[in-house]
């Protein structure tokens, strides 16, 4: 390993009081990120140290929001890992280990408490959204305060324009009328309540299973931003397809458990609920498409299939008639890649 790695990892040990000596300086691959992270064995003991991306520009930034985030969420009764120490100079922070096992492990293995974790997941969401507004500091956000209509647009659906359309559905030429239809949608969401605190990446890889219980991790993009958005992450991971009655099942668990702590409209929630659904599914299309080509990271291709099938079913379903443009693009990829993955689209 880099041994500036390890004398940062030693000096996080002797800060967090921790005596014993390191046995194993463990890497751990991380997911979409490049950030470094090692497994650090101390005996009966373990603990997961997490650096800065070399690559980001504000890595910094990103390491000081999920000490603070982190910290905060830790003192509301939120799961999440516990935080020994942070080393404000290199970004390092030194973590409970919560081990290996994410839901997303949990839903394919077939556990059969599953429908259990959902539920702690739907849970801890609404406590994660609401609990956290008091004493939540705008300071701590790294990347922006708001999930306003600028990220929408740039960073969600232009990211689907850009990396999934041209990149790697080879897309030369986009339909005329598709930029005002990603302006309606953001401009429909940013018409949302801003009632509570989001994730912006509440899904099966960012749950863990420890020992029967949901903990909470990559919490540092957390942001004020209407409150279905994680929820609609959640239920529509394309990770993880839940079958429509369960998905019903747990929105009703989320709108009594957050209507346990501010006032919630269920029909209004309902209503964001489907439109950041869409906006979600453009940024996962997106992020999958960019990981995969730009990245090098195959295990995120297999996901761009759900993906699409589910925006597919959201644009001729639910929203049918709002966003004609988009869904005509999205039948007709859905159409090019029904040829190559004729087995799937005919489940």
């Amino acid at each position: 390993m880099d041994q500036k790695y390890r004398a940062i990892i030693d000096t996080l040990l002797r800060q967090a009081g921790i005596d014993s000596e390191p046995e194993t300086y463990a890497p751990l691959a991380g997911d979409g990120s490049d950030r470094p992270f090692y497994r650090i064995i101390c005996g009966n003991a373990s603990y997961l140290a997490a650096f800065s991306s070399p690559t980001l520009v504000r890595a910094r930034a990103e390491a000081h929001a999920a000490y603070m985030i982190g910290t905060h969420l830790a003192h509301v009764g939120v799961p999440v890992p516990r935080i020994f120490t942070y080393d404000q100079e290199s970004g390092a922070i030194l973590f409970e280990d919560l081990g290996d096992r994410l839901l997303f492990h949990a839903f394919h293995d077939g556990d059969a408490d599953i429908f259990d974790f959902f539920q702690q997941a739907v849970v801890a969401l609404a406590d994660f959204q609401c609990l956290s507004r008091e004493g939540f500091q705008s300071e701590w956000c790294w990347d922006s305060v708001f999930y306003d209509r600028e990220l929408m647009i740039t960073r969600e659906s232009n990211y689907f324009s850009r990396e999934f359309c041209r990149k790697f559905m080879g897309m030369n030429l986009l339909p005329d009328g598709l930029d005002q239809e990603f302006a309606l949608l953001a401009e429909r969401i940013s018409q949302c309540p801003y009632n509570g605190i989001i994730h912006r990446d509440y899904q099966s890889r960012n749950l863990m299973v420890v020992n029967g219980k949901i903990r909470i991790i990559d919490y540092q993009g957390a942001r004020f931003g209407p409150l279905a958005y994680d929820l609609a992450s959640l239920l529509n991971d394309p990770y993880v397809l839940l079958d429509d009655e369960t998905k019903q099942e747990l929105i009703e668990l989320y709108l009594h458990r957050a209507g346990s702590h501010i006032s919630l409209d269920p029909i209004r929630f309902m209503d964001d609920y489907h439109q950041v659904a869409l906006q979600r599914n453009l940024q996962v299309l997106g992020a999958y498409a960019f990981l995969t080509q730009e990245r090098g990271k195959a295990f995120f291709r297999n996901y761009i299939d759900p993906a699409l099938r589910r925006l597919f079913v959201l644009l001729a379903g639910t929203l049918a008639g709002d966003y004609p443009v988009l869904l005509d693009l999205v039948s007709r990829i859905v159409a090019e890649r029904q040829n190559d993955n004729m087995a799937y689209y005919e489940q």
